[in-house]
This record gives structure tokens, sequence and C-alpha cells, in this order.
């Protein structure tokens, strides 16, 4: 993989800041990321200047700018964000502290393990199959219902080629 994955990859989980091409900042901790440089940040603050508004009325001073800029804040949580709209990034902290005192409350529950999935192949170990009554149609042995056998016109191998 490439130098820029390895960099990336070793920011995960924590605290970065990162500058939008429309100017806003937005600080939060990196979850995630792809090829794409799209980002997951978790609590994650937006930061965007704007024009404060003057009163009507309000004169310009001489040598007073009228580009007075104020600062908002919000909280926007959760953020996916698109790769292209990233200008800069950069790192504000480390990983916050882990406390593994919180997990200790936590209780194993009554469930199994086990593979969830489409098919027969994937059953728990614990799992066995009922034996099959004898003449079921399409069950080891027997002839399969109507409508699952071979297609029609359909030439079954020479013997020693069907690999039985």
């Amino acid at each position: 993989m490439a130098p820029k994955a390895g960099k990336m990859q070793s920011l995960i989980n924590w605290r970065i800041k990162v500058t939008l091409n429309d100017s806003r900042t937005l600080t939060g901790q990196m979850l995630a990321f792809d090829k794409h440089m799209n980002l997951v940040i978790a609590e994650c603050e937006e930061f965007r200047r704007v024009k404060a508004k003057k009163a009507k009325g309000q004169k310009v001073a001489d040598g007073e700018e009228d580009d007075e800029e104020e600062e908002m804040k919000r909280m926007l949580g959760l953020v996916i964000l698109r790769g292209e709209t990233i200008v800069t990034l950069s790192v504000e902290g480390p990983p916050p502290a882990h406390d593994d005192k919180s997990l200790t409350g936590l209780l194993p529950g009554p469930g199994l393990g086990a593979p969830a999935g489409r098919g027969m192949g994937l059953q728990a170990p614990t799992m066995r199959m009922a034996p099959v009554p004898a003449g079921m149609p399409g069950m080891m042995g027997g002839p399969p219902p109507p409508g699952f056998g071979a297609p029609p016109g359909f030439m079954p191998p020479p013997p020693g080629f069907g690999g039985r």
C-alpha cells in the first residue's frame, strides 16, 4: 500500500482538523478513511467565519474596516466527509485515553455465536441435519421435482466424464 495510506492509518482515532474548500474547518476524531480520502469523523465540530452584520444606520468610520468577521461554531456529531472537498488535514491531538473500567460491568449474554448466511454450508458445529425420509424428491436419492432437473435437450456426459 502507498506510504500515504500508512500515514493515514496511523491517524485513526486521533483528533484532527480539516479545512474544506469553502473555508469551513471541521475538528473531530477520525474513525475511518478510504482511497478517495473520504473521512468518517466522530464528535465533529464545524467552525466558519461569517461577516458580522451592522445595525441599520451605523456608518463605517474613516480608517475602520467594515469586514468584521466572527467565528460561528456548531456541533455536527458523526460526519462522513467527501475527500474531494478537503484542502488541508492536520493533527489536533492524540487519541482519547481509553478507560477499561467502563467495560467491566458488561456480562456475557445467553446467545450463541454462530455464522449466518444463505445456504447449507454455513451451519454452526452444534447443529446437525435431520435424517431425510427415504423417497423424498430431490434430497439424496429420488428424482428432483419438476422444474429442478437438467434443462430440456441436455445430454448427460458420457461414462467416465461425469465425475462419477
